[in-house]
């Protein structure tokens, strides 16, 4: 298996061009990008997505993944048709989006069922995974090498529990093998910070518990920080490492034994954050700061050169 060290669009969002991230990235030898979705995403003319992908060749950049960010996929759970629709529209856009980029992998988090219709949470499930099956098959026609689902924090937002990675990740495997020249396989794109605490705060199910339980459907993952009750998020500074619980020693040498297990060849983490507080003059300037802080803490942990273990 090869390691990799990537980041997530997401900081840069509204506030920084992508060719001043390929430009830093370039600066800091990191190669790969996961384009964190924004709201022109769906919508803009095929062209822009392809000079993005020739700018980021100019800068020797990898668009390898594409991922959501604002849970706006969440049709599936709403118990809504429109909406229902909406997300299946989204979704198979989404996969043109990522064709046209290169990647190798596009996902979501599957949706949030609202906290006032929790008794349609498995009807959701169903849904999803019933409109899953047929983007397997629209990846494959597009040239994805898979799918990815993000294992979530809470009750509303499935697969959470490790009932529920087995069920929904497990069906969706059953269904690639009975049809594996027609489908792509569904992995998780993995987050080290997620865990489950319940409405008491007590930790049901700890950060890497539950990154361990889905290594066997990993494909990528997201590396950030947290607090004990996953309440907050953060980056990898001596700062933040001092009060977060994600150790990154301890999330490496989990990868490093688990590796066997590991469904695909080349494994990518990225870095994902919002950044300093958006639109002051304060914060803005300091992304770039905040940033190589916590890029370089992880390449020195996990002993990364040249965007690769």
């Amino acid at each position: 298996m090869r390691l990799s060290l990537g980041i997530k669009s997401d900081p840069i969002e509204y506030r920084y061009t992508y060719t001043w991230l390929f430009a830093l990235l370039d600066s800091l030898d990191v190669r790969y990008v996961q384009l964190g979705s924004f709201f022109e995403l769906l919508i803009v003319e095929d062209d822009f997505l392809i000079q993005l992908r020739e700018e980021a060749d100019r800068f020797n950049i990898r668009i390898k993944s594409c991922f959501s960010s604002h849970r706006e996929f969440g049709g599936f759970f709403s118990g809504n048709l429109f909406l229902e629709k909406a997300a299946r529209k989204m979704y198979q856009r989404f996969i043109e989006v990522g064709s046209l980029l290169g990647a190798d992998y596009v996902g979501t988090n599957p949706g949030t069922v609202r906290r006032d219709t929790m008794e349609f949470k498995n009807d959701g499930i169903e849904c999803y995974l019933k409109h899953m099956k047929e983007f397997m098959a629209y990846a494959k026609e597009k040239g994805l090498k898979g799918l990815t689902m993000e294992p979530m924090s809470c009750l509303a937002e499935p697969p959470t529990l490790p009932e529920e990675l087995d069920y929904m990740l497990g069906l969706l495997a059953d269904y690639h093998g009975g049809h594996p020249e027609t489908t792509v396989p569904v992995y998780t794109c993995g987050d080290i910070s997620h865990g489950y605490a319940d409405r008491e705060g007590e930790v049901i199910h700890g950060n890497f518990d539950l990154f361990n339980h889905h290594v066997p459907h990993l494909a990528e993952f997201h590396f950030k920080n947290t607090d004990p009750l996953f309440d907050s998020t953060f980056g990898f500074s001596p700062e933040e490492q001092e009060r977060g619980i994600v150790n990154l020693n301890k999330l490496k040498q989990l990868i490093l034994s688990r590796q066997e297990d590991i469904p695909v060849e080349h494994l990518v983490g990225y870095y994902e954050t919002g950044g300093p507080k958006m639109g002051r003059e304060y914060s803005d300037y300091q992304l770039e700061k905040e940033l190589t802080r916590s890029l370089e803490a992880i390449r020195a942990v996990f002993s990364i050169k040249g965007g690769q273990s």
